[in-house]
């Protein structure tokens, strides 16, 4: 971010829906955008491959026959390296037994469309094309595409947009054209100039300090090692930095839909990469400080969020609620692993505020509304609170700050009132009640958002005694994440197969939400439901191999059959920041790694199952150290590196 590349496998770019080169929300074009179509002998490459060499490359592989040719096999192979950033680079490979004259024509085009309004099909005429030094320029009021081609071609027909070479390729020898496409903006200030975080961006993409070290996993499933490799980069690319304080990221929501800052979804995906190290979170909390709303009104603390759809039951709910909420969680889940004071100290009184918000907004109700005020009393919404005061308890007691106690008492009066009137009975063992509306009515639609009730976050010893629900209604609950109705074997529907409104491709009625699926399999774990929790993760492991391990936010929630595969969602981020981060949270949780580096300690309970068989981390991160991790096919865990003067526990 914030450059992306978009095509089909052929690698042609066409002018089609979203193909093209973006660069800060705008298609710039190049060798691909509008009309790119690249011709050898009077003949268009027949394609036979395209792959991801990375989250910021792709290769493509096509073949050309020429008049030279008796039999059936090519003897020239065009190779097309492209990057995100806005290079191609077109090698021409020859087998001939003699030198040849390749004519290469590219086409090339642009309209400078606004991603979205490609995405809906609204983009304007291709616009005129004039000869810029060695390639081609378009213009828009205040904006210019610039190709620049090496070697320059010999001739440039600007009216047609054709750069046009002709190559000389001796026997098994090669030729390369490399295409460089950019954007200018006249004037900065205008509508539609990068500014804010995609304006900071290295020419890679990159943010400019790596926030992991190199992190491997091995283990009896091929298939872990391959998808945190993928995870892992797919994250790295989607890193945004804070022009103002460069040395603060976040991770971008997805990809192409979704290219900016999307507060609860950057929060989790921070929360869920901390085995991999606390920089993100720390950027993350840092940039999300600075938004938190001022001033002594009902607003006051809350982080600004969008709405967001909420399935056919339930009004929208409001992402700043769930990212206020997240804020004391993920920064006091940071200082466990290792968040060092100095960063920790200035963003306590930000969390302070969050709690503030969040006594003002439950007032004399009891509950949580969201959106808040006037909106139903969400399950979720209340675990998040509930999570939020505990560990916002331990922050406010590490730095000497009041009003601990009274939100440890003030969680406790919320688990006694929530395991009576969020619980319904029935023929089936009972269910938590998805939300209770203003006027007292539950609806008791079963899906993935009861997975938060199992989140606890790192409470230490006995987090579950402490959870929202009793220990009865644990093991209801975990009965029903394990059930058919909600297990579709690919991960965890949002809303139960057999509920009224259920559509497998619902987003928040029925499509598996990657993210609440590690939720669930992390709550099972930490409350001993193993059997359950290493179904979802097996579900979600089959469902990365379709996807080619870069899994995407969501998919169909269709049951999963004997030489089945998950269906695509057709408005679903690939790659999206918070199922990459999921990703990390699910393959981690088998080793059961609980931090505490204020106290010194770090202990592991790692999965007696071993859902992933034998399986080893290397280069995961506790107290700003490299920490290594072994478990055995039978379930037994070895720290195998850690910081000096980490106690390690059972």
């Amino acid at each position: 971010m914030p450059a992306l590349a978009i095509s089909a496998e052929h690698g042609q770019l066409f002018g089609d829906g979203l193909h093209g080169f973006y660069r800060s929300g705008r298609r710039a074009l190049a060798l691909s955008l509008i009309h790119c179509r690249l011709r050898g002998a009077g003949a268009e490459p027949l394609p036979v491959q395209a792959r991801l060499l990375g989250a910021d490359r792709a290769r493509f592989v096509g073949t050309v026959r020429t008049p030279i040719d008796a039999g059936p096999d090519p003897s020239v192979t065009v190779e097309r390296l492209r990057h995100a950033d806005g290079t191609e680079r077109i090698t021409l490979h020859s087998t001939a037994v003699r030198t040849l004259k390749l004519p290469i024509e590219v086409s090339l085009g642009t309209d400078l469309a606004e991603l979205g309004a490609a995405a809906a099909g609204r983009t304007g005429p291709e616009l005129p094309a004039c000869v810029h030094d060695s390639g081609m320029r378009w213009s828009a009021p205040g904006l210019h595409a610039i190709v620049a081609a090496e070697p320059a071609p010999k001739d440039t027909l600007a009216s047609a947009g054709l750069l046009c070479w002709e190559l000389e390729v001796p026997p098994g020898g090669s030729r390369t054209i490399q295409l460089q496409v950019r954007l200018e903006w006249e004037d900065r200030t205008r509508v539609g100039a990068p500014r804010g975080p995609a304006a900071a961006q290295s020419p890679r993409g990159r943010a400019a300090v790596p926030l992991w070290g190199p992190t491997r996993a091995t283990s009896d499933d091929a298939r872990v090692e391959t998808l945190l490799r993928i995870a892992v980069d797919d994250l790295g690319s989607l890193l945004l930095r804070d022009p103002r304080r460069p040395g603060d990221a976040y991770a971008t929501a997805g990809v192409p839909w979704r290219c900016g800052l999307a507060p609860a979804e950057a929060l989790w995906a921070a929360r869920m990469t901390l085995p991999l190290g606390v920089r993100l979170a720390a950027g993350t909390l840092r940039i999300l400080a600075r938004t938190q709303l001022g001033g002594p009104g009902p607003e006051g603390g809350r982080i600004p969020g969008a709405m967001r759809h909420s399935g056919p039951h339930l009004p929208p709910g409001c992402t700043g609620v769930e990212a206020t909420l997240l804020f004391p969680t993920v920064l006091a889940e940071a200082r466990r692993w290792g968040l060092p004071d100095k960063d920790t100290e200035p963003l306590v009184p930000v969390a302070e505020r969050c709690l503030l918000w969040l006594r003002t907004a439950v007032g004399d109700r009891g509950y949580l509304a969201d959106p808040s005020p006037g909106g139903p009393y969400r399950c979720e919404a209340q675990a998040h609170a509930h999570r939020a005061a505990l560990l916002g308890a331990d922050l406010l007691d590490a730095y000497g700050r009041p009003g601990a106690l009274a939100w440890r008492e003030w969680a406790a009066d919320l688990r006694r009132r929530f395991r009576e009137e969020f619980w319904v009975e029935d023929r089936s063992g009972g269910r938590p009640v998805a939300a209770r509306m203003p006027n007292g009515s539950p609806m008791t639609q079963l899906g993935a958002a009861a997975s938060h009730l199992l989140d606890t976050g790192l409470l230490g010893e006995g987090a579950f005694a402490v959870g929202l629900l009793d220990k009865v209604q644990t093991e209801q609950l975990a009965r029903l994440l394990g059930g058919q109705a909600l297990d579709s074997g690919w991960g965890l529907r949002t809303l139960a197969a057999r509920e009224p409104g259920y559509n497998p491709f619902g987003h928040r009625s029925g499509a598996v939400r990657v993210h609440e699926t590690a939720v669930a399999v992390a709550g099972l774990a930490a409350a001993g439901y193993e059997k359950e929790a290493g179904s979802l993760l097996r579900g979600v492991l089959n469902a990365a191999a379709a996807f080619a391990h870069r899994l995407p936010e969501m998919y169909a929630g269709e049951q999963r059959t004997s030489g089945s595969a998950p269906l695509p969602h057709p408005a679903a981020c690939r790659p999206a920041a918070i199922a990459s981060a999921a990703a990390v949270r699910l393959l981690t949780t088998p080793a059961g790694v609980l931090p505490d580096v204020p106290a010194g300690t770090v202990a592991l309970r790692p999965m007696h199952t071993a859902p992933l068989g034998a399986l080893q981390f290397s280069g995961l991160r506790v107290a700003e150290q490299p920490f290594a991790v072994r478990i055995s096919r039978l379930g037994l865990g070895m720290v195998e590196e850690a910081a000096d003067g980490l106690q390690l526990g059972g």
